[in-house]
């Protein structure tokens, strides 16, 4: 089996001519896909390979057997960045402070995720002397949109290359190709039946059975989250302290940021939490279900909403969450050098200043619900909250005179309406 060369024109203007391709710089995983594009770049197009590999955290990954693989493929060179830490801090931490939900339930780790490789891309191929960047993203899925796009938006030089939008193989032509170009295969066969992607903030599953909207999710889909009915079976009490709306602490232990969310994603998988099974609008136009484990995103984001509301007036809460939807979109939709994604963090920002405190959630076979919160700057006196007397800053007998008010307009819309012609209980009855 012999690779060809895409047919048709060039749509965009930084799609790689096949003959200006020179060396190329593959983001590279060690699965199927990748390491099929790796020969593949190398026998269509003649262009040394440079593959860069970036630790976002993925669980259970060899980082030593994915460069070591790439180096017995042909790979020129291979880099290998760990980027948790910057991922977490830069990424996920402005995520948790906006509250980002895609469609009200997909934290948006992936989607986080791509934006952060594709910047290392552009620096790791401008340092090792590339002309192209080669990515493994099909034409159906958010993540050629997310990629590309930054690329464009770095270095409009640069070219890019998408040998799985381009090529005609199936899942079993590139187990054929492996085999025909001895490239290894995991445990001597590719067999998972589904598309995986994971970092420290999630894990995804798509594909196959799971395209099944009229069957529940298979039992073999999740991987790192124990289903909530083989669960713990005591619940757990879970304290989680936050500073200026970053998690900085369980059970009071201070831990960094990424050491915090991999022990957060522990305990909430050992519990069940954070399953989701969504119906989502890709950025393509397609509607897809995704199967997500998101165990660390459950806990801290409850918490943090929950500590949020605490400490922020009604009118903010209120705002916040009119703009949190906004944010999570210009995510999802690859747009992370948007503008306005700025303007929305520093809104962010600005609300988080006075989010410290704790809020201890309580874990029970895929449930996450607050039961306790505490905070200096907490809009919450407990003297006035009791059904006591009036004393301080309010006074029950002042309501009256509020409630007269309150209800004016509405009160006189309706008495005008009333009256009305042809209205219930008007002039024309």
């Amino acid at each position: 089996m012999s690779p060809e060369r895409p047919d048709g024109p060039r749509i965009a203007s930084y799609e790689a001519d096949p003959s200006q391709v020179g060396r190329v710089l593959l983001l590279y995983s060690g699965g199927l896909d990748t390491s099929v594009m790796l020969k593949w770049i190398q026998e269509l197009y003649g262009a040394e390979i440079v593959t860069l590999t970036v630790d976002l955290g993925q669980p259970g990954e060899d980082w030593d057997v994915v460069t070591g693989k790439a180096d017995q493929l042909g790979a020129a060179e291979t880099v290998i960045v760990d980027a948790r830490e910057q991922f977490a801090r830069e990424h996920v931490l402005p995520a948790i402070k906006a509250n980002a939900l895609y469609g009200g339930g997909y934290p948006l780790f992936t989607a986080l995720g791509r934006p952060l490789i594709a910047k290392l891309a552009v620096e790791v191929a401008r340092e090792h002397g590339c002309d192209t960047i080669a990515h493994g993203c099909t034409g159906k899925g958010n993540d050629q949109v997310r990629i590309e796009g930054m690329i464009a938006t770095l270095d409009p030089e640069l070219k890019v290359i998408a040998p799985v939008r381009d090529w005609r193989m199936g899942r079993e032509e590139e187990i054929a190709y492996a085999r025909e170009h001895g490239i290894p295969l995991k445990g001597g066969t590719e067999v998972s039946p589904y598309s995986i992607d994971d970092n420290l903030w999630g894990r995804s599953s798509e594909g196959r059975t799971i395209e099944d909207l009229s069957q529940p999710p298979p039992d073999d889909v999740f991987q790192l989250v124990t289903p909530p009915e083989r669960a713990e079976a005591e619940p757990q009490l879970l304290r989680v302290g936050f500073e200026q709306g970053c998690p900085v602490s369980l059970d009071g232990e201070q831990l960094g940021l990424v050491e915090l969310i991999e022990r957060a994603a522990e305990i909430g998988a050992r519990h069940g939490v954070g399953i989701v099974d969504q119906i989502e609008d890709r950025i393509v136009g397609l509607k897809v279900r995704d199967l997500y484990e998101a165990p660390a995103a459950a806990i801290i984001m409850s918490a943090h909403r929950e500590l949020e509301k605490l400490v922020s007036t009604i009118h903010q809460n209120n705002f916040k969450g009119a703009l949190e939807g906004h944010w999570a979109y210009l995510c999802y939709a690859g747009l992370w050098l948007e503008p306005l994604r700025a303007d929305l963090d520093a809104y962010m920002d600005s609300v988080n200043r006075f989010v410290s405190g704790e809020v201890t959630v309580k874990l029970y076979r895929g449930s996450v619900t607050p039961v306790a919160r505490t905070s200096p700057y907490a809009l919450y006196d407990q003297s006035l909250a009791s059904f006591g007397e009036s004393g301080g800053d309010f006074s029950q007998h002042a309501s009256p005179g509020f409630i007269e008010l309150f209800t004016l307009q509405s009160r006189l819309a309706n008495r005008i309406r009333r009256a009305a012609p042809g209205k219930d209980g008007g002039a024309g009855q």
